[in-house]
């Protein structure tokens, strides 16, 4: 699946999988295949597993679960990066709206 979404994909596109074990990271790991491999939801000990694996041949995104009092372990792991959607599920929201009148 990822080599035709290779093959189709212009050269300017960057391809983004997201896996939830091991196994599956290993299955996506070849270099030239994904830019980045989101890991979801994995504890501290599959991060750092997964930084092995990677060999840095592929970017690595911790994403789920991610928090304030998790992201100074997930970082010590040595992924590239992190995402937080608890930044955007908690967040108010603010509606604006302009009216004409004609």
């Amino acid at each position: 699946m990822l080599q035709r979404a290779r093959a189709h994909a212009g050269h300017l596109v960057k391809i983004e999988i997201e896996v939830d074990n091991l196994t599956q990271l290993r299955e996506v790991s070849t270099p030239g295949l994904a830019d980045v491999v989101l890991l979801d939801n994995m504890d501290i000990a599959d991060l750092s597993e997964a930084v092995k694996l990677a060999k840095g041949r592929v970017v690595l995104e911790a994403s789920g679960g991610v928090t304030q009092d998790s992201i100074a372990r997930i970082a010590a792991t040595g992924v590239d990066y992190a995402s937080a959607g608890a930044l955007t599920h908690s967040a108010p929201n603010f509606d604006v709206a302009l009216d004409i009148d004609a």
